[in-house]
């Protein structure tokens, strides 16, 4: 919107849509008002810092999470690096309110993906190494805090820690600025079933051990709540904490009703 020149009012809600014609522009809406539950991860990752989520711009939500991220879990450390591109806002944050300095620790190949979202473990790992490339002038001898924005099977950053450790990192601290994801998403969010979610059946100290780093700490889920528009309110975090906004039933595989809404498209 912003490259067309238009100017921001608000967002179209759930259930309405916008009739314009030569009397001007109408707004209608489909079934009665019911609570929001917009998804948080939309916050958290999928949203480019520049666009808008709830009238609130992303970029400043994701400053937030990194503040209250430091605030919880400060880390001794020589450098703040993110992983970019999604963290690099919430790694400023962090960065800001721990005073600790921030720098470019991982370059971005921008002709790959995302990696959590392939289906094939092998094909993960060969994206990743490709994806990102340390800086050794950067990390050589330094203790780092690198700030993630979510972590769901944990590849992707234990494949990092090797090449920061690889590269000369003296410490690596893991910062991720957003709760443990415990539960899969049912409604559009391609998150793997959630035997393979790695926080469904692991401690965070289990989950250190696995990534191979010297601590590791996730921003909580009040903090999260604190650090987006509406006070917290009116968000879906299921895959946070189970409680879905429709009922789910429990018994029924997340690919059984992929499956079955394929069905229905086709």
């Amino acid at each position: 919107m912003d490259l067309l020149g238009a100017k921001y009012l608000r967002d179209v809600e759930p259930g309405e849509f916008l009739a314009i014609n030569n009397e001007g522009l109408t707004s209608y809406r489909i079934g009665e008002v019911v609570q929001p539950a917009h998804c948080i991860f939309e916050l958290v990752y999928f949203s480019r810092p520049d666009s808008r989520v709830c009238g609130e711009c992303v970029d400043k939500a994701r400053r937030k999470m990194g503040k209250n991220l430091a605030l919880e879990h400060p880390a001794d450390a020589d450098i703040v690096i993110s992983v970019p591109d999604s963290s690099n806002t919430a790694a400023i944050g962090y960065s800001r309110r721990s005073n600790i300095k921030f720098d470019i620790g991982l370059i971005r190949n921008h002709y790959i993906g995302r990696t959590f979202i392939q289906p094939i473990q092998s094909i993960r790992d060969f994206n990743v190494r490709v994806k990102f490339n340390p800086v050794e002038g950067v990390l050589k001898g330094r203790r780092i805090v690198i700030v993630e924005d979510s972590i769901v099977r944990g590849t992707t950053l234990k494949h990092l820690t090797r090449m920061l450790r690889k590269a000369g990192a003296k410490e690596v601290h893991i910062r991720v600025s957003s709760p443990p994801i415990r539960f899969p998403c049912f409604y559009g969010m391609d998150f793997p079933t959630k035997d393979e979610v790695i926080a469904s059946h692991n401690s965070v100290e289990q989950i250190r051990r696995y990534l191979e780093v010297d601590s590791l700490g996730y921003l909580s889920l009040e903090g999260l709540l604190a650090s987006v528009p509406n006070e917290g309110r009116g968000y879906c975090t299921a895959c946070f904490n189970g409680e879905y906004p429709i009922p789910i039933d429990e018994k029924v595989e997340k690919l059984d009703i992929e499956k079955e809404v394929k069905t229905v498209e086709l």
